[in-house]
C-alpha cells in the first residue's frame, strides 16, 4: 500500500501545473464588455469592473494614484492607471477614427488613464496583451489626449464604460466610477469609411446583384460626394454584364446622379425611360422628391401620369392633391383630398388628411 501511495503522489507531482479551473475574477471584480457601432465602425471595450465597496472619497488620488507611479512590480517605474481591474483594459476600432480630434488608426489598443486633480490623460497603447500597467512603456503609446473629468452628484458603484451623445458619425465614450466621469469623443469619417466598404463589398458576392450597385450610387447622391464614381456604379446597376437591370430604381438613380453632375438633358431623357417602369409607390415618392426640390411642374406631370395609370386610389388622390396645391389650385386639390379621405388605410393617415383638407379650405399649401 505504501508503494502505491508513493507512486500516486509521484504521478500528481509530475502533472503539468498550468491546468486551471474557471473562477470569478480576483477581488470580486467583474469582467465586462461593451460595444457600439458608430457609422459602420465597430468599437469594442473589454475591461474589469472594480467596485467602490465603501471607499467613496478614497478612490481618486488614493486607490487610483494621481499621475504616473511606481507600482512596485514589473518593469514600469511610471505607470498610469489600468482604467479598470485585473487585466489590461482594451479598446478596439474596426476603422480609423479620431479621438478628441486626433487621428488613431484602426486596431486594438491597451487603454490607460493617468488621472490628476484637474485633468486626465487618456492613453492608447500598442501593447494590448499585458496584465494591468505593470509593464507599461511610454514608447508603445499610439496616442495621448488630455480630457477634463466631470464630477457627478451621485456615485456609480461599479466602474462602467458607456456610449453617450451619439450621432451618425460620433459618440462620447464615458468611463464612470464613484463620482467621476472621464469622457472622450470618438469620431469617424463616415463618408470615407462607407465608400471604402462599398469598394470592397462590390468586389465580393454582394456585387453580383444590381441593387448593391444602386445602393452604393444612391449613397453618393445622398451625400453629394464622389459623383463620378457613383455614376459608374449606377451605370453598372443598369448595364452591368449578367447583373444589370433596367427598372425604375436603377435608371432613376443614374438619372439622379447625372442631374447632380449638371448633365440635366441626359438626366431628363433617362427619367422618361424610367417613369413607365415605376410602380405606383415609386412614382408617388419620385413626385414627392420633385416637390421637395420645388420642381412643381415636373412633379405635377409625374403625379398626373401616376393617377392616369392608377385612378382614384388613396395614393394617387393624395398625389394629385399635393401637386395641385403646389400649383396654387387649392379648390381642385381639395376635391382629390376629399376623395382620399374615405380611402385612408389607417387612423394616423386619416388625421393627416383631415388636417390637409382644413388647410386647403383655408387657401394654404399642404406641402409646407
Amino acid at each position: 500500500m505504501k508503494k502505491i501511495f508513493i507512486a500516486f503522489a509521484s504521478l500528481i507531482i509530475g502533472l503539468p501545473s498550468i491546468a486551471q479551473l474557471t473562477t470569478a475574477p480576483d477581488g470580486g471584480n467583474k469582467l465586462s464588455a461593451v460595444s457600439e457601432r458608430i457609422g459602420i465602425t465597430d468599437v469594442a471595450i473589454h475591461y474589469g469592473r472594480p467596485h467602490v465597496k465603501g471607499r467613496e472619497g478614497k478612490i481618486w488620488g488614493q486607490l487610483v494614484p494621481f499621475g504616473f507611479t511606481d507600482l512596485g512590480f514589473g518593469t514600469s517605474k511610471a505607470a498610469p492607471w489600468r482604467a479598470g481591474a485585473n487585466e489590461n483594459t482594451t479598446i478596439e476600432f474596426s476603422t480609423d477614427v479620431t479621438i478628441e480630434g486626433k487621428p488613431l488608426a484602426a486596431g486594438k489598443y491597451g487603454f490607460f488613464v493617468a488621472v490628476n486633480a484637474d485633468k486626465c490623460t487618456i492613453i492608447f497603447s500598442q501593447n494590448s496583451t499585458s496584465w494591468g500597467s505593470f509593464f507599461y512603456n511610454q514608447n508603445e503609446d499610439a496616442l495621448r489626449v488630455d480630457v477634463k473629468q466631470q464630477v457627478q452628484s451621485s456615485s456609480t458603484e461599479w466602474l462602467t464604460y458607456s456610449f453617450e451623445d451619439q450621432t451618425s458619425d460620433a459618440a462620447v465614450i464615458a468611463l464612470t466610477w464613484e463620482k467621476w466621469k472621464i469622457p472622450f469623443t470618438v469620431k469617424v469619417d463616415l463618408v470615407k469609411t462607407q465608400l471604402e466598404s462599398f469598394r470592397r463589398e462590390l468586389k465580393s458576392d454582394k456585387g453580383f446583384k444590381y441593387d448593391a450597385w444602386v445602393q452604393a450610387a444612391n449613397f453618393c447622391a445622398d451625400n453629394n460626394t464622389n459623383l463620378e464614381e457613383g455614376l459608374q456604379w449606377a451605370d453598372y446597376g443598369v448595364n452591368g454584364e449578367f447583373i444589370g437591370e433596367k427598372n425604375f430604381q436603377s435608371i432613376s438613380t443614374k438619372a439622379r446622379i447625372l442631374d447632380l453632375l449638371k448633365r440635366t438633358k441626359e438626366a431628363s431623357d433617362l427619367m422618361q425611360q424610367a417613369i413607365p417602369l415605376g410602380s405606383m409607390m415609386e412614382l408617388h415618392n419620385y413626385g414627392r422628391m420633385l416637390l421637395s426640390q420645388k420642381r412643381v411642374q415636373a412633379a405635377y406631370d409625374v403625379f398626373k401620369q401616376n393617377y392616369d395609370a392608377h385612378p382614384n386610389t388613396f395614393t394617387t388622390n393624395m398625389g394629385m392633391a399635393r401637386a395641385l396645391s403646389a400649383k396654387g389650385n387649392y379648390k381642385e386639390a381639395l376635391t382629390y383630398a376629399q376623395a382620399a379621405l374615405p380611402q385612408v388605410p389607417d387612423p394616423g393617415n386619416k388625421v393627416n388628411v383631415e388636417k390637409m383638407i382644413e388647410t386647403l379650405k383655408a387657401g394654404k399649401d399642404i406641402n409646407q
